[in-house]
Order: C-alpha cells, then sequence, then structure tokens
C-alpha cells in the first residue's frame, strides 16, 4: 500500500474517533507499548533439543500437521524468530521452554540443567534488545511417563521434577538479571488421571507440599516473575486435572504468584476475559497464554475473535496494562509456522488496539446512567469504525509490511528457506 493512502486513510479514520472523544495518536503510543512474549515452540512442533531428531510430545502435548519447513536446529529456529519479529509491529520478546537449551549434542537431564545452557538464548536476546520468559518442561520424560510428576507419590519422582523445577526459576533469574528484564517463569504440570482417582485430596496435598518447596527459594521481582497454570482436563487426564483452576487460584493467591489464564484450558462456555477483572482484584499481576482452543484445548492459531477482543478489552477498561503479561500459546503444525506466528501475533495486536480505540469514559456514563440501549448501540458502532485504518497506520511508522503484504513475505521465505530444509 502507498504511504500517502495509508496517511489518508488514517487522518479520516483519527476524525471518526476523535468524533467519539479517542485520541488515536495517544491510542498508537499505548499501543505500542504493549509487548507480546513469542512461544518458541511454534517453530518445531513442541520439539525441543534434548536430543537430534527429538519429537517431543506426550504428557497431553500434540502438534497437528507436517507442514515443510519445521526448523531443525537451534540457528534455524533463531533465523525463524529473526523473521517473524520482522514482520511484527510493536514490541516482543521470547519464551522459551527448558527443552530448548543449547546442550553440545550431550544428554543432560531434567534436574542436572544449568545457566550455561541457556546463554546463547541470552547472548541472542541482548542483541535483539528483547526479554526472555521461560517454562520448566514437566512433560516428554520418562519420568512423566505414569502422568504425574510434581504431584507423583513416588518420592523418587518428585524429588526429580522439584529440581529440575528449582533449577529452570534460576536460570529464568539470571536471564532476567543479564537482560534487564524480568523474566516470568511459568510453571504447567500435565499430572492427572485418565479415569476418576480416590485420592484427589491426596495427591493435591503433594503438589502443594512441591510448589512450597520450589517457590522456598525467593527471587528479586526485578529479575523473576513466578506464575502457575492450570487446566481443564487432557490427553490422559480427562477425569482429574491435579493443577486446576481453583487449587491454582488459591495457590496463588495465598503465596503471591502470578496465575496463568491460558484461554484454551477452560470450558468452551467459559469466558476467560469475565475471569480478568475477579483476579486482578486479588493478584497484583496475571499471565495470559492466547490460544484457539476449538471444542478443546486444540492450540489452533490465535485470531482477532470475540474471546481475544473480550480479553484485551477486560484489561483496557481495568487500566491493567501494566500488570498483565501478554504470551502466546499454541503450535499448529498443519499451516505455514512463520505464518502461524504473525497471523496470532497481529490478532493480539489487533485485539488491543480494538480495546484502546474504545470510548470507555462515554460508555460507563451510559451504563452508570441506566442508558442500556445507548451502550449497546455505541458498542455495535465500534464494529465498523475504521479501525483498520488506524491499523495500517501503526505497521507502517513500525516499517513492517501493511495489509496484505505481509503474506507475500511468508510465502518468499518460505520459498527461499523453510522448503529447503
Amino acid at each position: 500500500m502507498k504511504k500517502e493512502a495509508i496517511e489518508k486513510a488514517y487522518k479520516l479514520a483519527k476524525d471518526q474517533y476523535a468524533g467519539l472523544g479517542v485520541d488515536t495518536d495517544q491510542v498508537l503510543a499505548d499501543l505500542a507499548e504493549i509487548v507480546i512474549s513469542l512461544h518458541c515452540w511454534q517453530t518445531d512442533d513442541v520439539g525441543g533439543f534434548e536430543k537430534e531428531g527429538a519429537e517431543l510430545g506426550g504428557g497431553g502435548i500434540q502438534a497437528t500437521g507436517n507442514y515443510p519447513g519445521k526448523a531443525q536446529t537451534i540457528i534455524q529456529m533463531r533465523a525463524d524468530l529473526d523473521k517473524v519479529m520482522s514482520l511484527l509491529p510493536g514490541r516482543q520478546r521470547l519464551n522459551l521452554h527448558a527443552s530448548y537449551g543449547e546442550f553440545g549434542g550431550k544428554f543432560v537431564d531434567r534436574d542436572k540443567i544449568e545457566i550455561k545452557h541457556y546463554q546463547g538464548w541470552i547472548d541472542w536476546a541482548k542483541k535483539r534488545n528483547i526479554g526472555i520468559d521461560f517454562n520448566c518442561t514437566c512433560f516428554s520424560h520418562p519420568l512423566s511417563d505414569d502422568g504425574y510428576t510434581l504431584s507423583s507419590k513416588n518420592e523418587k519422582i518428585r524429588k526429580f521434577w522439584v529440581e529440575h523445577v528449582k533449577r529452570c526459576r534460576a536460570i529464568g533469574a539470571e536471564m532476567g538479571k543479564q537482560l534487564g528484564t524480568p523474566t516470568v517463569h511459568n510453571l504447567w504440570i500435565p499430572d492427572g488421571s485418565k479415569d476418576t482417582p480416590v485420592d484427589r485430596f491426596g495427591i493435591r496435598k503433594v503438589l502443594k507440599k512441591s510448589l512450597d518447596e520450589i517457590f522456598a527459594v525467593k527471587y528479586p521481582k526485578k529479575y523473576l516473575k513466578d506464575s502457575v497454570e492450570s487446566k481443564l482436563f487432557g490427553i490422559g487426564s480427562e477425569s482429574m486435572v491435579v493443577g486446576s483452576h481453583d487449587f491454582y487460584l488459591g495457590y496463588a493467591i495465598k503465596n503471591n504468584t502470578m496465575i496463568t489464564l491460558d484461554n484454551g484450558h477452560f470450558h468452551p462456555t467459559e469466558q476467560v476475559g469475565d475471569k480478568i477483572s475477579s483476579i486482578l482484584l486479588f493478584a497484583d499481576e496475571l499471565l495470559l497464554h492466547l490460544t484457539r482452543g476449538v471444542r478443546w484445548d486444540s492450540d489452533h492459531v490465535a485470531t482477532f475473535n470475540d474471546e481475544i477482543v473480550l480479553i484485551a478489552q477486560e484489561i483496557v477498561r481495568a487500566k491493567a496494562l501494566n500488570r498483565v503479561n501478554i504470551g502466546l500459546d499454541y503450535f499448529d503444525a498443519s499451516l505455514n509456522r512463520i505464518g502461524a506466528y504473525v497471523i496470532g501475533a497481529r490478532a493480539v495486536q489487533q485485539a488491543f488496539l480494538f480495546a484502546l480505540l474504545e470510548p470507555h469514559k462515554t460508555l460507563v456514563k451510559l451504563e452508570e446512567g441506566g442508558r442500556t440501549f445507548e451502550r449497546l448501540a455505541m458498542l455495535e458502532l465500534m464494529k465498523s469504525l475504521p479501525f483498520g485504518a488506524v491499523w495500517d497506520y501503526f505497521c507502517m511508522k513500525n516499517k513492517v509490511p501493511v495489509g496484505s503484504d505481509y503474506i507475500d513475505e511468508v510465502v518468499k521465505y518460505e520459498k527461499d528457506v523453510l522448503i529447503k530444509r
């Protein structure tokens, strides 16, 4: 698209929004400060680099499809991430799983990982002036095969995973220290039962014990921020998930950790956006993992849909952008992986733009005055206003492809790079 056309469309949109009391220049300044954490595992279908040709899977982790171009090495993965970030406006950071360390071709079990295995990622991030988030990898391992890790009643297994998570937190804290921005460490485990267990209380008591041991070590929040992630069910944990939303919500509030809301981890009829205002009244911060669940936690690419828009609206309406950490979490191998990244990240950014363009004060005034017809009419009006022109202008200002231009860039990268792997 030509610069003159983009600027002209933006001027018209700016005037329309100004008529509703919305300053689009300020909106774009606010949007520019929103950081999206890109999940490394979209590049290689959650394979990781613990051993050559790794195909992790297991523990409820399943990537669908076999589209050409999967990253086979860390060098390829980093090239893919660079390409993705070159197509995105605004700010990003990297979300890394522990299984993506640089182990020099040697097997390093997860209770033995050290900061040296991730120094290459830190150096890579430094050069790009971005932060790193981190995740313990408590799945796809012989000691997770029976469905229990931190909640295992087998003390050998439990201690192994406690040590792994302790090391991950230490590594995350060092990442945050070196990069000058806090690392968010997210704890998710696949623990649960395919059939109905008898001793739910006892199993969850073991998980609480493990978490207490893990979080007994304190790190400055300027280096590390902890979060715990629940799930409704998973493959092999259909009847009971140990780390349920109720369990982790109680633990997080009591112990002043963040809770992670993955919008694919709840019942399809639940609105994750509705949970945000409740949690923010009792927690300092929260972490989002944004995805698109289709009937279950299917990890489809995030799109600009009602669910993502509501999540963005509730954060903006609560004036909580500085209290919410935003990450992506899906691993779709049925389409171009770079394209999947860009579609999802742009969709989330567009949702926050849409939310920021809302005439919030006017809507609240109508609501408090009992003028519900006008409130609904105004919300419907917002859907047809030219927010796309504002988005295009934001992309142009950030010197990234505008409109459909990024599609050509992704297709070219596939032809020049991905298809040759």
